[in-house]
């Protein structure tokens, strides 16, 4: 690659790779994110290649080894969009593909079959799909189209424009004046006025001569999330422009990318990314001849959760045991070495560019009043369109999770919804009178008999839960509150770095307290005394993993107070779930013999000759469930 020695020759680049694209030359991408590598992903992707080059198709197929980035719709996947056709197929198989070949490349015609289909209406085109239809992608435009392994196919979509721009036309106070105004607030969980950050960091520097440090938080550990996976493996050149465009406001020459070691693909995208930034001049000395100096280190994190706290970041970075540290002073005020330092998590870097490409008054349009942009979610557990989301902030729970979601499947009721993961709260859907002032509704709307909550960073806060991350888990009747608490619970007990004594003690007697809940043992004041005890962490925990870890528990107790005492007092789950709290029986009137339940069932307690009723040995019986899950005519009854 040709080193670029000023932003002239950036848009040069870029023209003459546009003007060298065959617009009516098919493209096939296949999505490689985890969820459709998951399933196969990679042997369609060697299927087409080999289909292709067996044909001697006039066709790029992008990619040779991973094309694109994650496509979103999970639950749909393996996912494969072609171009210009504008068509999208799902669930793809490697046997799929020698028809797409023949019929699509080249012949031009659609396989029906393998279109998405909802309510009998087969939708084409990605765009049509009600799943996409919702979503403003801004931060995920170019994550399932461009190649994260080639820059030039970044470059082709914008990537690094923005940063000419800053360089050019922009002081460093005017980048950080921008940020500020758009309302940028942080995408890891704090909801922290981004631009506020930048510019505390900088007067600090002034008052403290020496270098300035930023970090990425790529330590992305809450179950079930994947949101800024999702941006380092499909845009990673979008995190290293946002970084490269802070450091300039800032005067940055060195920042980090601390990223979790189970990111095995992001970390080898990322570093691909800044090799090839590197060596077209946008990273290294005299970036694009503006005299601006800046570079990038990738760091791995070792697997701790509690390493997504700043303080324990930099401890990290360092060389120390990754544990948190007292605040003040804060990391804008002495950071890594010592030294001011910025830390904002994947997501919120790669908004950046977009600010600085379409200004501050653009994004702070976007979303509601005091939650500026847009906001990626993973939308995962009983919702029937799984994946990754983003939406304007202020969107409904109830637009997210029924409309771009899909709803529950099945005949199960929409009970709850588990945001900002481990340390979130379970929040239901249908809210009780008592709680209808927690929730936002703009001034000229009045509240829905089912109440609608806002999406946002202060309405999140005031039910008792969080934003977080991103990562959003829907529960239906099916699933104990209870027992969902005891499971973050447990989690974050494991992932407490035991410094302070309200995290490594409170939360053991917090795990204790729901031990004995689903077990059906206690009274009804130890839900006080549970209440009490997380409350105590909130106030006393050192870092933000104690303070915010009672979040599932005391929102569940808040909302969902009778399941616990249905557990108490009545030694039942509701939900069928606690395994000392139910049984399992085979329905006379129903069983019809098979045998299925015997033939799976661990213990060897179910017993019964074939086209005969079957029966459970109790004592012997453990609850797991398996009986009920492979039951073909749901014979299998849980009291």
């Amino acid at each position: 690659m040709q080193r670029l020695t000023n932003t002239a020759e950036l848009k040069v680049l870029r023209d003459n790779l546009l003007q060298a694209q065959d617009p009516h030359r098919p493209i096939v991408r296949v999505c490689r994110g985890p969820g459709c590598l998951a399933v196969g992903a990679d042997k369609v992707s060697q299927a087409f290649q080999s289909a292709i080059q067996s044909q001697n198709l006039e066709v790029k197929v992008q990619p040779l080894v991973k094309d694109t980035g994650c496509h979103g719709f999970c639950s749909q996947g393996p996912l494969v969009n072609l171009a210009p056709a504008n068509l999208c197929y799902v669930r793809v198989k490697p046997e799929d593909v020698e028809e797409i070949v023949q019929t699509t490349l080249v012949k031009g015609a659609v396989v029906e079959r393998l279109l998405y289909s909802d309510n009998g209406t087969r939708y084409k085109s990605a765009a049509d799909i009600p799943f996409y239809r919702m979503q403003q992608k801004i931060i995920l435009q170019n994550i399932g189209v461009i190649d994260p392994l080639d820059i030039h196919d970044a470059i082709m979509a914008g990537a690094y424009h923005s940063l000419a721009k800053a360089l050019i036309e922009m002081s460093p106070d005017d980048v950080i004046r921008t940020v500020e105004i758009s309302g940028l607030r942080g995408r890891g969980g704090g909801g922290f006025p981004t631009g506020y950050k930048w510019k505390r960091t900088v007067e600090n520097a002034r008052e403290n001569p020496g270098p300035v440090y930023i970090i990425a938080n790529g330590e992305e550990g809450d179950p079930g999330a994947f949101m800024d996976r999702a941006i380092m493996e499909g845009d990673p050149h979008a995190v290293i422009e946002g970084m490269a465009i802070g450091a300039y406001a800032m005067g940055v020459n060195q920042g980090f990318l601390y990223v979790r070691h189970e990111y095995p693909i992001a970390i080898r995208h990322l570093a691909a990314a800044i090799a090839q930034a590197r060596a077209l001049g946008l990273l290294g000395k005299n970036i694009l001849g503006a005299g601006f100096d800046f570079d990038l280190q990738i760091n791995r994190g070792a697997g701790a959760y509690v390493c997504g706290e700043e303080t324990a970041i930099i401890a990290s970075l360092e060389g120390r045991v990754g544990e948190p540290v007292t605040r003040p002073p804060y990391p804008s005020q002495q950071g890594l070495w010592g030294r001011p330092t910025v830390i904002n998590n994947v997501e919120t870097w790669a908004n950046v560019p977009h600010i600085i490409d379409h200004g501050a008054q653009w994004y702070a349009d976007l979303g509601a009043p005091r939650s500026t942009g847009t906001k990626i979610f993973s939308l995962v557990g009983k919702v029937k369109n799984t994946g990754l989301v983003e939406v304007p902030m202020g969107i409904s729970l109830g637009a997210l999770v029924e409309e771009i979601g899909g709803g529950v499947p099945g005949q199960g009721r929409f009970k709850a919804v588990q945001t900002g993961g481990p340390s979130g709260g379970i929040i239901p859907y249908e809210l009780k009178e008592e709680f209808t002032d927690y929730h936002f509704h703009p001034p000229d709307v009045k509240p829905a008999d089912k109440m609608e909550l806002s999406v946002d960073f202060d309405s999140m806060a005031q039910t008792g839960s969080i934003m977080g991350g991103g990562g959003m888990i829907v529960m239906d009747d099916h699933d104990c509150v209870v027992d969902l608490a005891r499971y973050f619970l447990r989690f974050l007990e494991e992932e407490s770095c035991g410094k302070c004594l309200p995290c490594r003690l409170g939360l053991k007697g917090m795990l204790e307290f729901l031990n004995n809940f689903s077990q059906g043992k206690g009274a009804p004041a130890d839900i006080d005394a549970l209440e009490s005890l997380g409350k105590a962490l909130v106030d006393g925990s050192l870092c933000g993993l104690g303070r915010t870890a009672p979040n599932p528990v005391l929102t569940s107790i808040r909302y969902f107070r009778d399941e616990y005492l249905a557990h108490i007092v009545d030694h039942h789950c509701p939900a069928g779930v606690c395994r000392d709290l139910i049984t399992y029986r085979i329905d006379p009137e129903i069983c019809n013999g098979c045998t299925l339940c015997a033939q799976t069932c661990p213990q060897v307690c179910i017993t019964g000759a074939n086209q005969q009723l079957h029966t459970i040995d109790q004592d012997a019986c453990i609850r797991c469930g398996a009986c009920m899950d492979v039951c073909p005519v749901d014979a299998v009854v849980v009291d």
